[in-house]
């Protein structure tokens, strides 16, 4: 790589004609800076840009872009701003759910405007807090004339690619197609407040992580170079619980951690939910998919998960199975950290070691391939169109949550439904 630290691409990238893509993220969070050490494996593309509704966050992450040497980053006062300097070709939408609409408005307008072009933005899972916000999103970038990708990482997780690679070339053409597909997230609880929050994030673990889950069991059961179209829901069965945060002395230690407006003792979100979805092939085959996310898991830490089975075949895939583990004794009591796994529950005993997060977990493959995508090398994985079926799945899972029964896809209703968790209503 030429130049020193914190030169990659200094006055090189070309927001819209050049052979480089530079890159501007909207938001300063967990997720953002999952993404910056992504970009380490990332060729023809520099950050340059950062926007955070607090600069001093936007300050920090511009000089981590710098410190890893991903690009001359600099902190931006808007995202009009951002959109607006030539150097930027692409934006990252790490935002809040909460702020999505607001944050997407501000950038179709500039490039309405005239004030600035953009070859492609990419927005962070969930693409919106429901179905109506998510057509809303979607809408906006469409009549600006933007490319769209939709960030899901489990999708390029190299276990995953592989796998699903693998199963079909050798398993699925000798045999016949997979049937069932299981995938689950799970750690002990989000990082900031509003996660916790039903109405901020628009619900509760399911709705923050089970866009993960319920699109890996898609993607595992569609053949590799169909559509997505090629395999449709037709039904699907919900379930939410709040299984441990709910309890009067963890509402309690919650509230402590994360602050008075997060009260789980009188609005409470779900910290479990559980998904099964039946779809039908373009061929008449049925398969399932079963999909489980938790905030209540009690482990050494994030534990990615899942399995595809059919005929005479079946794959798996558990991230906490690392090549590294590390043991300490009773006498090694250092501070708590996330050095060995996200959301890392112990510093002692025997403990899994996640050597490689971001490309483990998908980032990597993610950033490399929407890159190429807005530097038009090639077509975008996953669209904001798919980013809307998936909220489509979720409030369907919360509407069959509410009414205790299987319900046909898609069901009546769903483009207005915010489910009740995220109405502060709901009783678990």
């Amino acid at each position: 790589m030429k130049g020193g630290k914190g030169e990659r691409g200094k006055g090189k990238s070309d927001g819209m004609t050049g052979t480089r893509l530079g890159v501007g993220f909207v938001g300063s969070g967990f997720n953002a800076r999952f993404h910056l050490r992504a970009f380490r494996a990332v060729r023809d593309a520099d950050v340059l840009g950062v926007w955070s509704p607090n600069p001093q966050r936007a300050q920090e992450m511009a000089t981590m872009a710098r410190d890893l040497d991903v690009g001359a980053a600099k902190p931006y006062r808007s995202i009009a701003a951002m959109v607006a300097d030539p150097a930027i070709g692409a934006l990252w939408l790490c935002g809040p759910n909460f702020a999505r609409i607001a944050n997407v408005e501000e950038i179709a307008d500039t490039v309405k405007s005239g004030k600035g072009e953009l070859r492609g933005i990419a927005c962070e899972k969930p693409l919106a807090r429901n179905v109506a916000e998510a057509m809303r999103v979607t809408e906006l970038v469409t009549q600006a004339g933007i490319t769209h990708g939709y960030l899901e990482d489990q999708v390029f997780a190299p276990a995953v690619a592989q796998g699903r690679a693998i199963i079909w070339a050798r398993g699925a053409a000798l045999t016949g197609r997979p049937y069932l597909a299981r995938a689950a997230e799970e750690h002990s609880g989000p990082h900031t407040p509003w996660f916790w929050q039903g109405d901020r994030q628009g619900g509760g673990v399911l709705n923050d992580m089970m866009c993960h889950s319920a699109l890996v069991v898609r993607h595992l059961l569609t053949q590799p170079g169909a559509p997505a179209a090629s395999l449709k829901p037709v039904r699907v069965t919900g379930h939410i619980a709040s299984l441990k945060w709910s309890r009067p002395e963890y509402a309690k230690r919650l509230q402590q951690t994360m602050g008075k407006d997060v009260d789980y003792a009188r609005r409470p979100s779900e910290d479990f939910a559980n998904l099964y979805i039946e779809l039908r092939s373009d061929d008449g085959a049925t398969v399932l998919g079963e999909a489980t996310t938790s905030w209540s898991f009690v482990g050494a830490g994030l534990r990615l998960s899942a399995e595809l089975l059919g005929p005479e075949y079946s794959m798996s895939w558990n991230s906490l199975d690392s090549g590294l583990k590390l043991f300490f004794s009773r006498e090694v009591r250092g501070k708590q950290g996330e050095d060995l796994v996200e959301k890392q529950n112990a510093e002692m005993g025997l403990m899994p070691v996640v050597t490689d997060e971001s490309a483990t977990y998908g980032y990597d493959a993610e950033d490399r391939h929407f890159v190429r995508a807005f530097l038009g090398r090639e077509q975008p994985l996953l669209t904001f169109d798919d980013g809307v079926e998936v909220v489509k799945i979720l409030m369907t899972a919360y509407m069959s949550a509410e009414q205790g029964k299987t319900l046909e896809f898609p069901p009546a209703g769903l483009e207005k439904f915010v489910p009740a968790v995220a109405q502060g209503t709901w009783k678990p």
